[in-house]
């Protein structure tokens, strides 16, 4: 996945909900529809309670709701006046003194913000709710350290003010009704009418200075009005009136609490609950200070004893589940706030906190309930609207996300906070311009609002206005130097301009001042994974998960660092559980594809980049990796518009310098030009140059020497490869190390694969006079280190960008020339590649622009194939037949091979015959042209009724004549495991026949083996037109992979070709897979990318193959391997000369009787299949490469000493 930050997928509105509750399963969904209709029962319940006894309580309810609406306010307008106090405390200080600040706010910050008094309106929304990080993984809304100073502000405190005391009776002094006043008194404190109430007790304390409930009252009002003195003073005398008065020590201790003296106050509340047992609003106090201080289930139990003496308390209850919610036990929460709700229905505040436990739970549909629940309750509820909305952005309902939050700015139209939630919705939408602007809004509401620079820095980047997003980041570091998001995102905008070392410096920085930033670890994590460092990486992943055990990105990007690993079962759980989080996830969709792709599941992959693409259409990496899906699968549907398509992303990426969605391995399918492939490979090696960058390993520098001429010592050449073992390029090139001259040469294998177990590697390894296992040396930079102290002087790329390959060793430099060979048909695009082997069909001079690297040409191919010794049973062949048969396609009925034919051909009851051909061949290394005859011995036996019945009831031998034992070649695998995969030669006499394929005996067979996505839609057109012109000729091919064949013979169909006249076998293991090429007449090869090895493979079986070079270098090997073969009239320059050449060869059978007995003649003859004589070529090609280095010359084409050139 691409590490960038990923757009939102446009979903409208409430249609993701609905989407994501029909992805559930059918209990899911009952359960769902359970809770809300258990909920919503309940509710129904309540209210007909309520309605019952409304008649009697209408007015006390009334009351009730005004005298909590008016605290409300009060309260909500206290807080406001507490944050700005706490602003001022951080604005003007030094870094020091803000985090000397910080620090002592810090105990009461991370609770308090998340338990205020429900009369604050529960409300979760702070400064910390616009936050969204810009972050190669999706943003995440996380708490600023400034914000979190912010929310360190006390829950209000119960100011207690009673009657008389104690048994008291009411004084009449000078003929004033004291109580009468007194009752005044409260009636104007109420009101929040301060001066006046204070008017009033002062004279009732003026007469009588020992009135406790005057003092209490007074103590009151100047803790209102922060007169704390005074507020001490009246609560101190209250005390020596009445020494027993446990509201006064429960004033006191809020004057304390309020100094920050939080020792004293609790020492005060403690006492005050200890004089009065059922003293509710000390034990409410009590549980404040103590959630202060950090002392968490001390105030749980505080707050129990006041609910335990009045259990209908709602609003303490209430008060009880945010602190349980804050303490993590969200289902306790959820108790408190129903039996809240339960004793208080129309309670908004107890709604609102229920809908943040739903929330918080992942229970989106019930958090939404509930928070339109608050609303509807209280239309004025602010906290609710502002909830709701960010519940509703979350879910990515963004229009009544909006609307939420504008309802809260019809009640506060200053309010920063939504100003700043409403642009970054404006910012998920994409309206960046829109989003700017409100969030410059927000910072003209409050200038030292971190949070909003911060976002505004995110529009700006997303803009491409990268200076300007700098600067917002700056800044919001200068308002709060420990702003983590800002030090997350500003390390982004350092990371994707090389700077990984400040990059790396910031994200350590956000983690130290937020150890539990998930974000930022996964960041760092990325970087990691980008170094290399994969276990590293994988630990960093873990812990922004377990921060955030549903951050979908954080499990996307580990599982990419699993995949790195080789680790897929964990990489697949971890793309399945980010997409179990996030069904909308197109990246984690994308991912999983991948997984599938790797894994040759097809259908599946396709079906994830689809959903992908759902998500996201215009995701350029899921398209054009479902269009290598589907070109893997043969599926052409609109194939001209896909295209062209895939080529406009990749133009438009490079012309935006990015990486492009088309792996260069991959490139050679499409109708790119030169110029876009050669582009897309040099991205992909500039990612090996910048991850080597961020190693401190700087790549070895060489100084001109001559030490092989002055020091007569031998070459020292390395062959690095992942595919040491059980792969194609080891079957063409196991035998090399072993032939290689070693008075010339001296050979070093680098292994960046682990030991297969197989004869392949044990042969390596036997014959290569160094053979290095790096596959469990991960770090590169000791990888290069290794090869470096060998002294290694040519060093050669066997992998280029396919699978296993380690191209940041070769940017290390570990060698002074370095070279492409073999293993990747194509340029590196790498300036750490000096030159590609390659010769003068493949890569002619004309199209070397097309090349990164000079090319350095073999004599005749490139190509090589170990068939001599791999394969020797082939190098003979005798033909089976029934004594009187008939037939010119006889040859490749039944054939039998073996090492020695002997027994069969000698046998008295056998009746050999020569089947002769005539065939001019090339030979020797002179490339003489010959005439020769090619004599195939035909064994005619009584009957072949044997060999058909073995062949028809699967058995695994049968007796063709006495004594003489053939096997069904079916059954190579069942007998002998090494020698059907290659690894050993056969030892028994083996039946190859066209019964064991269904293919019909009398036919013109022409083939394909190669894997179906080298087809394209013009090659399957000209194999159509051949089998249409060629009476009696099918095509023959694989399930290559199986998923294809529908649609082929669909598309041949189409153009009116007989289904039956396409057949489809199935993928074979090596030895049968090149031994039932001979049941072929003729090969075709395939003009988009040709068969390589498998060209060699069909050769090897004498079939003729008929070619077309295009403009590539996979297009073009074909052609090579003809040429050099010595049948290059099988080589067409058109589509037209293609169609006619296989044509002729189906039609007239003299012809291709003569080409089949030339190419079986020149598999012996000539140098393709010589691996001794390509060893001396290459040998050479090697000392002309040094000899230049020697003589600090630089590094050029080197053409000499090749075969005539041929115009193909």
């Amino acid at each position: 996945m691409d590490p960038s930050k990923q757009q939102p997928p446009p979903h409208p509105g409430a249609y993701y909900l609905k989407q994501q509750y029909e992805q559930m399963s059918s209990q899911q969904q009952q359960a769902v529809v359970q809770q809300v209709g258990n909920l919503m029962a309940a509710e129904q319940q309540r209210q007909a309670m309520a309605a019952a006894v409304q008649q009697q309580q209408q007015q006390q309810q009334l009351q009730q709701q005004l005298a909590v609406l008016q605290k409300h306010q009060q309260v909500q307008q206290a807080a406001q006046q507490q944050q700005q106090a706490a602003a001022a405390v951080l604005q003007g200080t030094s870094a020091q003194q803000q985090a000397a600040t910080l620090q002592q706010l810090q105990q009461a910050a991370a609770v308090a913000a998340a338990v205020q008094q429900a009369t604050a309106g529960g409300g979760y929304a702070s400064a910390a709710s616009v936050v969204q990080q810009q972050q190669p993984v999706a943003s995440v809304a996380m708490n600023s350290a400034a914000a979190a100073a912010l929310a360190a502000v006390a829950a209000p405190q119960q100011m207690v003010r009673v009657g008389p005391i104690g048994g008291m009776q009411p004084v009449n002094t000078g003929g004033v009704d004291i109580n009468g006043l007194q009752d005044a008194a409260n009636r104007e404190y109420g009101a929040g009418n301060y001066a006046v109430a204070e008017k009033h007790c002062l004279y009732i304390h003026q007469l009588d200075p020992k009135n406790v409930p005057a003092m209490l009252l007074l103590s009151s009002i100047y803790f209102q009005l922060k007169n704390l003195d005074k507020s001490l003073n009246f609560s101190s005398l209250a005390i020596s009136a009445n020494p027993m008065c446990a509201e006064a020590y429960s004033n006191l201790g809020n004057v304390y609490k309020e100094r920050g003296q939080l020792h004293d106050a609790l020492e005060n509340y403690k006492h005050a609950v200890r004089l009065k047992h059922d003293f509710i609003d000390g034990y409410i106090n009590l549980a404040a200070a103590l959630v202060a201080i950090g002392e968490l289930e001390p105030a749980v139990s505080s707050y129990l004893s006041a609910l335990q003496h009045n259990p209908d308390l709602y609003c303490v209850r209430s008060d009880l589940g945010n602190l349980l919610k804050a303490m993590g036990r969200l289902e306790d929460a959820k108790v408190c706030y129903l039996r809240a709700i339960e004793t208080q229905p129309q309670f908004a505040v107890a709604w609102s906190n229920l809908g943040c436990v739903f929330n918080a739970q992942g229970e989106v549909w019930l958090a939404i309930h509930h928070f339109e629940k608050a609303v509807q309750l209280d239309p004025n509820f602010l906290d609710a609207y502002i909830n709701l909305g960010n519940v509703l952005k979350e879910a990515r309902i963004f229009d009544r996300a909006v609307a939420s939050y504008l309802r809260a700015l019809n009640l506060a139209p200053n309010h920063a906070i939504v100003h700043g939630n409403i642009a970054c919705v404006y910012y998920e939408q994409g309206l960046i311009d829109l989003a700017i602007d409100m969030y410059k809004r927000a910072i003209e509401l409050q200038p030292n609002f971190p949070d909003a620079y911060c976002n505004l820095a995110n529009a700006f980047k997303e803009k491409g206005m990268i200076l300007e997003a700098e600067a917002a980041y700056n800044r919001a570091l200068q308002l709060c130097s420990t702003h983590a998001d800002s030090q997350n995102n500003l390390a982004n905008i350092k990371r994707e301009q090389g700077k990984i070392d400040e990059a790396y410096g910031l994200y350590r920085k956000a983690l130290d001042n937020f150890p539990d930033f998930a974000a930022a670890h996964s960041n760092l994590a990325s970087i990691m994974q980008q170094q290399g460092k994969l276990q590293d990486a994988v630990m960093h992943y873990k812990e922004a998960i377990r921060i955030a055990p549903t951050f979908a990105d954080a499990y996307s990007n580990m599982g990419n660092a699993l995949k790195e690993m080789g680790d897929v079962p964990n990489a697949l759980q971890c793309y399945a559980r980010a997409i179990q989080i996030n069904p909308a996830f197109p990246d984690a969709h994308s991912n999983l594809a991948g997984i599938h792709k790797d894994s040759g599941q097809i259908p599946e992959a396709i079906q994830s980049y689809s959903n992908s693409l759902k998500l996201r259409p215009d995701f350029p990496d899921a398209f054009c990796n479902l269009a290598h899906c589907l070109q893997i699968i043969c599926d052409w549907s609109d194939y001209d518009n896909r295209m062209i398509k895939l080529v406009g992303i990749v133009a438009e990426q490079l012309s935006k310098n990015r990486l492009p969605s088309v792996h260069p391995h991959h490139s050679m399918l499409y109708p790119l030009t030169h110029a876009q492939r050669l582009a897309i490979a040099s991205k992909h090696a500039q990612l090996c140059i910048d991850k080597v960058s961020q190693m401190n390993h700087a790549p070895f520098s060489y100084p001109p020497r001559n030490e092989i001429a002055v020091k007569k010592c031998r070459l020292r050449v390395g062959y690095v490869s992942s595919d040491f073992g059980n792969h194609p390029t080891s079957h063409l090139m196991q035998s090399i190390p072993g032939f290689h001259d070693r008075e010339r040469v001296e050979v070093f294998c680098y292994a960046l694969s682990t030991n297969d177990g197989t004869n392949f590697r044990q042969k390596l390894m036997d014959e290569a006079e160094h053979f290095v296992d790096l596959s469990t040396m991960l770090d590169n930079g000791a990888a290069a280190e290794r090869i470096n102290d060998d002294g290694i002087h040519i060093l050669i790329n066997m992998n280029g960008y396919t699978k296993g390959a380690r191209n940041e060793i070769f940017a290390l430099r570990p060698a002074p020339l370095q070279v492409m060979w073999l293993g990747y048909p194509g340029s590196s695009g790498s300036p750490f590649m000096d030159y590609i082997i390659t010769d003068a069909v493949t890569s002619p001079l004309r199209l070397s622009y097309a090349y990164s690297e000079k090319l350095a040409y073999m004599p005749h191919t490139f190509f090589i194939g170990d068939h001599a010794q791999m394969l020797k049973h082939l190098t003979e062949r005798a033909i089976l037949k029934e004594n009187g048969q008939t037939g010119p396609s006889a040859e490749t009925v039944t054939v039998v091979n073996a090492t020695n034919l002997e027994p069969l051909l000698s046998h008295s009851k056998a009746n050999v015959k020569a089947y002769i051909r005539e065939a001019e061949v090339v030979h020797g290394p002179d490339r003489e042209v010959i005439k020769t005859e090619v004599v195939v011995p035909v064994v005619e036996v009584p009957t072949t009724e044997p060999v058909k019945h073995m062949i028809g009831t699967g058995q695994v031998a049968t007796s063709v004549i006495d004594g003489v034992h053939v096997q069904n070649g079916l059954a190579q695998y069942q007998t002998h495991s090494k020698a059907a995969t290659g690894e050993e030669v056969p030892q028994t006499l083996l039946v190859t026949s066209r019964q064991q394929y269904g293919l019909p005996e009398d036919a013109i067979v022409y083939c394909n083996f190669n894997q179906l996505y080298k087809i394209d839609p013009p090659t399957l057109d000209m194999w159509i037109e051949i089998i249409k012109q060629v009476p009696n000729s099918v095509l023959w091919l694989l399930r290559f992979p199986y998923h294809g064949e529908a649609n082929v013979i669909q598309y041949c169909v189409e153009r009116g070709l007989d289904p039956k006249r396409v057949m489809f076998s199935n993928v074979a293991v090596k030895e049968e897979h090149v031994r039932r090429g001979q049941l072929a007449d003729v090969c075709l090869d395939t003009p988009l990318c040709n068969g390589h090895t498998t060209g060699m493979d069909v050769l090897w079986t004498g079939t003729p193959m008929v070619t077309m070079p295009l403009e590539t270098l996979a297009s073009r090997v074909a052609s090579s391997q003809l040429l050099a073969l010595g049948v290059g009239e099988l080589v067409a320059k058109s589509r037209e000369e293609y169609v006619a050449i296989a044509a002729r060869l189906g039609i007239d059978k003299q012809y291709l009787a003569m080409i089949r007995a030339k190419v079986w003649m020149a598999r012996t003859t000539s140098t393709i299949f010589d691996v001794k004589q390509y060893c001396t070529d290459i040998e050479d090609l090697f000392y002309k490469m040094w000899r230049r280095y020697e003589q600090g010359l630089e590094v050029d084409h080197i053409t000499d000493g090749t075969a005539e050139p041929v115009d193909v």
